[in-house]
């Protein structure tokens, strides 16, 4: 059984969420977020991504979606963070492009403790079901400011689904490429010593 998995929660006025995620799965995903596509993207970074996912989401969709994307950002970051632990011997970088017919995006990712997120390029529609496009980055953002990444990603299509759903699979492989083990290494893939 591995041991880099993690359970976090975390509620708030305006969402009640709770997220299990354990890095050495095999794709795995029970998504409940009331957002149809969202739970669609997450099981997509979860299968593409190799880890076993659980996402209960209980927000303020009577408002709109992006309290519910953005603490699901928020407390997935987290639990990455958690699961890595000392991150003792990492890969620690991955980059990865995945094409989507005619989209394609781009995810470069550093398990660096250091967050920091880029994103280049401009979705095609505004929005995917009830799902408003822009959120994919700014969910991407939030995972990555709560796990301790730098990630810039980059996208380019005719199709916002096709776009935002290359997104995610990107970032799932990529993650699952940076946080493999490797054997060589016995320590935390640093010069200084830790991450």
């Amino acid at each position: 059984m591995s041991e880099r998995q993690a359970a976090r929660t975390r509620e708030t006025a305006e969402t009640e969420i709770s997220v299990t995620i354990d890095l050495d799965g095999a794709g795995e995903a029970t998504v409940d977020t009331g957002i149809g596509f969202f739970d669609h993207m997450l099981s997509a970074f979860a299968r593409h991504g190799y880890l076993d996912l659980t996402v209960q989401c209980d927000g303020d969709l009577e408002i709109d979606e992006h309290h519910t994307v953005e603490d699901v950002g928020i407390v997935l970051g987290a639990a990455i963070d958690e699961a890595l632990g000392e991150r003792r011997a990492i890969r620690r970088f991955a980059d990865r492009t995945v094409p989507m017919d005619e989209s394609q995006a781009t995810v470069v990712l550093d398990i660096s403790g250091r967050p920091y997120f880029d994103a280049e390029g401009t979705f095609s529609q505004e929005r995917v079901g009830e799902f408003t496009s822009v959120l994919a980055t700014h969910f991407a953002r939030s995972l990555a400011e709560n796990a301790g990444l730098t990630l810039q990603v980059a996208f380019e299509g005719t199709n916002a689904h096709h776009e935002v759903e290359a997104l995610f699979k990107a970032l799932g492989i990529a993650l699952d490429d940076a946080t493999r083990l490797d054997d060589r290494r016995g320590g935390a893939p640093s010069t200084k010593g830790t991450l």
